[in-house]
């Protein structure tokens, strides 16, 4: 049995995540899963949220995981040192990689951050900038009206586009040269982010970076994937699974199938 990297996020967003680990490894097999049913995760209190990811961080350890990879800014936030104490796998976060990123292509010094309401309260992104780079000038807000955009399928709306005008406006009198998208969902909005900021600000995923990382640790701990045959990745949701398929066969630009996850643990409300 091929053990597979385990991606999960909140909802559809660590897909960005899973497309860019796919590209860059083709070799290895996902399995992702969605918790679409409670997302979003931004509103919640950490407590929640670090009990969700640990339920679904528990899920996926069925298949017996090489590694897991938390593609959800919120829960890297809060819960990333808590999954890492409980299992002995390594653990892989969307927030330092997002940040070295940044650092890599600022010029100016000032870099923006966007976020969900729990990342921004947190203050994970300007701890991690400045831990590398102290002279950093870090401007950050919470854009709680992006996650539902896309967990509807709606973010190449005109309607999308102008909200997304509205809530980044304050941002373009900042004069910022970067803008960390500090969600995995953001990138769904690339488009529309980048009519609103201008091109003179360069739009950082953490994508690209976290596939790296991810290939640097099983490259060292001796994991990489050998086999020549094609992977087959599986994908999980709690909530719709027809809607979480159609927005993840748009995005990865191949078919899928999804297996719906009912929870039969007790969520807190």
């Amino acid at each position: 049995m091929q053990h597979a990297i385990a991606i999960l996020d909140s909802g559809v967003g660590g897909l960005t995540v899973a497309k860019e680990v796919m590209r860059q490894l083709p070799r290895e097999k996902v399995v992702y899963f969605g918790d679409t049913a409670r997302t979003p995760y931004g509103p919640r209190p950490a407590e929640q949220v670090i009990q969700f990811t640990r339920q679904i961080v528990d899920y996926l350890l069925q298949y017996k995981p090489k590694m897991i990879v938390i593609a959800c800014n919120t829960a890297t936030a809060v819960a990333l040192e808590d999954i890492r104490s409980r299992v002995s796998v390594p653990v892989v976060g969307v927030i330092h990689p997002g940040a070295r990123a940044a650092i890599k292509t600022t010029r100016s010094g000032r870099v923006g951050v966007i976020g969900t309401e729990g990342t921004i309260r947190s203050g994970a992104y300007e701890t991690a900038l400045r831990e590398i780079s102290p002279q950093l000038q870090v401007v950050s807000m919470a854009c709680p009206s992006f996650v539902p955009i896309v967990e509807q399928g709606r973010y190449e709306d005109d309607i999308a586009r102008e909200e997304v005008k509205h809530v980044l406006r304050p941002f373009r009198e900042e004069h910022l040269d970067c803008l960390i998208l500090g969600c995995t969902h953001y990138p769904y909005l690339t488009g529309a982010i980048r009519e609103a900021m201008g091109p003179s600000v360069a739009l950082i995923s953490s994508a690209d970076e976290t596939a790296r990382e991810i290939s640097t640790i099983l490259y060292h701990n001796g994991q990489l994937a050998q086999s020549n045959q094609e992977p087959v990745h599986q994908f999980f949701c709690s909530g719709d699974p027809h809607l979480f398929r159609s927005i993840a066969q748009s995005w990865l630009k191949e078919e899928i199938q999804v297996t719906p996850v009912v929870w039969r643990v007790p969520t807190i409300s």
